[in-house]
């Protein structure tokens, strides 16, 4: 990979101690997420969790295991407060990592040992094996078995249509799609074939991995169909369909319940856009939330762990002006202050409790992204890319509250396109940097929170991958395969379609989780770092954008500060 300082090589990760007392509803249980990393020269970066539930005077001890079962040796003479990662500059003498809490009351405990499973000098990542010669299209982490390990579930093959019913957009389905789910250390657990009644696009076939029903263990929940009711030239567009919850550790189908109804809708391009989120609605558990349409009608359902419908909402009769304005994606932030989840659905909201709150009317935007953008202001903002032509405010940051306007660019647009990105990651600016640029390259934008324009050049893509590499608190771009400061630093090669970026090993810096033929791969940093953050999945705000990341566009996560519900 030729990382600067941290070349990775070897990657993995172990069972290890969780310190949370008991499993509620809402809390995810999370090990310890060690990871053991034999660096370039030798040495080996070890890396592990700050949970929610840790004292805040918790420090740590790294112990290295001489042999399978022979006794472990204390690396840290002092131990570590500052961070959550050590260099052993001893090098792999040993063949267990292990990391032991300590706190002052005396108490502590120690994970069990992660032991290095294979050792590839010209190899920085996680290898998981998929069972063919095929790509993933999308992929979700979530713990399918309880053990406090994150495991990935797939859905392939990596084949897109189009619902939009105009040349080179829909094709007639050459496969079905199957779901996959692959656990941490990479063995096989089940597939479930989709088949022919969903056809092979990312619209048709919204994917959800989430832990909704509060038993410690993570389910599946997919848009369904039966049999094989397609028309002579491949659409569907008559039959039954569902939303079906599957378990998540055997595969199989435990409950369906109806999908939200095509009627209303003008036409096939427009019914089969389909949606799936999570949202803590009341601020204590998750819902799950199903969405169809995002151009003209939109429907939306909040249900609840046994998929009774909590509210129902719909963008017609009084709701008319929300018609239209739906993203390829959904956010949900609690951007009231109440402590319960809203949905920003695209240039709209709508309240915890199913009623309307605002809209921008300006249409479908292609980039949204919920946050503190500016931090010099109370409560979230929306950065908003709007793919329809506008007369003005076509790149705009918006109050998440009230949905007023607070600056945008003073000037028309053609067609605002991709997902643009928002995140921190120049430190000199306060706060969060947001860019966006026309499908045609005519024009482009890079501003600061507070509105000033930083950039009108390309950062030669319209959807930059923002992600926690380095020590510093600001991200990196993965641009172009490569993971860089937006300037400065460059860390080195990503190979492979970049399919998610979360926080699920190691500290507090994310890992890039790519797809190549026959594998997916898991990207760490091995940069020592010398602050310490809880895991990132533990932010309310944060894991419901990961949660995400399977359906849909893909939006890098944003964390709000929110800590998950106790």
């Amino acid at each position: 990979m030729g990382v600067k300082r941290s070349l990775l090589v070897l990657v993995t990760s172990v069972v290890c101690f969780c310190v949370l007392a008991s499993f509620s509803h809402a809390v995810e249980k999370l090990d310890r997420g060690v990871i053991a990393v034999i660096q370039e020269d030798g040495s080996v970066y070890v890396g592990w969790r700050l949970l929610q539930s840790d004292p805040t005077d918790v420090a740590f001890k790294v112990l290295r295991g001489e042999g399978p079962d022979g006794p472990s040796k204390k690396l840290n003479a002092e131990p570590i407060t500052d961070c959550t990662n050590f260099i052993d500059k001893a090098g792999p003498t040993g063949l267990r990592y292990a990391v032991e809490t300590v706190r002052k009351d005396g108490g502590g405990a120690v994970a069990p040992g992660v032991t290095p499973i294979e050792f590839q000098k010209d190899r920085g990542y996680i290898s998981i094996p998929l069972k063919g010669k095929y790509r993933a299209q999308m992929v979700a982490v979530a713990d399918l078995n309880g053990d406090g390990q994150l495991d990935y579930v797939i859905k392939q093959p990596d084949f897109n249509v189009d619902p939009y019913e105009a040349p080179g957009y829909w094709k007639k389905s050459e496969d079905t799609y199957k779901i996959e789910a692959y656990r941490h250390d990479g063995k096989f657990m089940w597939r479930y074939d989709m088949g022919w009644a969903i056809e092979e696009g990312i619209w048709y076939s919204p994917i959800v991995v989430y832990d909704i029903d509060g038993d410690g263990k993570a389910e599946v929940y997919t848009k369904a169909a039966e049999g094989d009711p397609r028309d002579q030239d491949g659409r569907v567009q008559s039959g039954p369909e569902y939303l079906v919850k599957i378990d998540g550790e055997t595969g199989k189908v435990v409950k369906k319940i109806d999908w939200l109804s095509r009627e209303g809708f003008e036409s096939y391009n427009y019914y089969c856009r389909n949606l799936l989120g999570v949202a803590y609605l009341d601020g204590k558990k998750p819902y799950l939330i199903m969405e169809r349409g995002t151009y003209t009608i939109i429907k939306i359902a909040a249900l609840d762990a046994d998929l009774k419908q909590v509210w129902y909402w719909e963008a017609t009769g009084e709701n008319k002006d929300y018609r239209g304005q739906g993203l390829h994606g959904l956010h949900a932030a609690d951007v009231d202050g109440d402590g319960c989840d809203e949905l920003v659905i695209g240039c709209a909201a709508i309240d915890h409790d199913g009623k309307s709150m605002w809209t921008l009317k300006k249409g479908h935007p292609d980039a949204a992204y919920v946050g503190d953008v500016d931090p010099g202001r109370p409560g979230l903002e929306v950065f908003y890319g709007i793919e329809r032509s506008q007369k003005e405010d076509p790149v705009c940051l918006v109050d998440a509250k009230s949905g007023e306007i607070i600056w945008g660019y003073k000037g028309p647009s053609k067609h605002v396109h991709g997902q643009g990105m928002c995140a921190d990651i120049i430190g000199s600016i306060p706060g969060m940097e947001c860019y966006a640029g026309e499908k045609d390259g005519s024009n482009y934008w890079l501003y600061d929170a507070k509105g000033n324009r930083l950039s009108d050049k390309s950062m030669g893509t319209l959807s930059p991958r923002p992600v926690y590499w380095d020590a510093d608190p600001q991200r990196e771009l993965n641009l172009g395969g490569r993971v860089r400061d937006y300037e400065g630093e460059d860390y080195g090669r990503i190979d492979g379609k970049v399919m998610a970026i979360v926080d699920c090993l190691g500290d507090w810096r994310e890992e890039i989780i790519t797809s190549v033929e026959g594998e997916l791969r898991i990207y760490t940093t091995t940069i020592p770092a010398k602050n310490r953050r809880v895991c990132l999945m533990q932010d309310r705000k944060y894991r419901t954008d990961v949660a995400v990341q399977s359906m849909g566009y893909y939006y890098p996560p944003i964390e709000a500060g929110v800590p998950m519900p106790q």
